[in-house]
């Protein structure tokens, strides 16, 4: 992606690159060792991305979307606003109920009521009380161009969060589609997620 990047002019088409890693934690350029507890055997990498430490492994879907934003008219705000939207459309696809935490970039369900519409409390509060995460985000702009992205949550292995605070954030609860009750094939949501994404992002 870096490479790509680096290597891109202003006549590069955007390119959305969707992916399943092996176990592995990345930690983002503001990453403290802190929130880093007992890995085992999982590698934890440094990457260029914003954010802290995260985990990805089987089961989930990862899009790295490299858009040149100069040539999209947009910043960055508005690409991780479209980002999270995109995450929002595909587990309402599902028949999920998705939410945005204000200042903490990704989605959020709620664990005890995934299918319902109600809306968040407002301030004053626990931010993240009946909250799981099912998409984490990070992303990387050079020259006006992204890489890194998003990833959701399909079927996996969900204890290595419990090795890490995800996004820095201790005790905040990792959750996927199964553990909702969704039986979902991994191609079907990398497929849906993909989609959307084309729809808005595409110039």
């Amino acid at each position: 992606m870096r490479e790509f990047t680096q290597q891109r002019d202003p006549t590069t088409p955007d390119q959305l690159w969707i992916c399943e890693h092996e176990p592995v934690y990345t930690q983002g350029i503001a990453g403290r060792a802190g929130h880093v507890h007992d890995v085992g055997a999982i590698a934890v990498v440094s990457t260029d991305r914003g954010g802290q430490v995260t985990y990805h492994g089987p089961g989930q879907v990862v899009a790295y979307p490299l858009i040149d934003l100069k040539r999209q008219g947009i910043y960055v705000k508005e690409f991780v606003y479209r980002l999270e939207h995109c995450v929002l459309k595909t587990l309402q696809g599902f028949g999920v109920t998705g939410h945005r935490v204000a200042g903490e970039p990704g989605v959020y369900v709620r664990c005890a009521d995934p299918f319902g519409h109600a809306a968040l409390r407002g301030p004053g509060h626990d931010k993240f009380a009946g909250l799981g995460k099912i998409a984490a985000l990070g992303i990387k702009v050079s020259r006006h161009c992204t890489y890194h992205g998003v990833a959701l949550n399909v079927a996996m292995d969900l204890s290595p969060f419990g090795a890490i605070d995800p996004c820095g954030h201790a005790g905040l609860k990792a959750i996927d589609l199964a553990t909702l009750g969704v039986s979902v094939a991994w191609e079907q949501v990398a497929t849906r997620l993909a989609e959307n994404l084309v729809t808005h992002l595409a110039p």
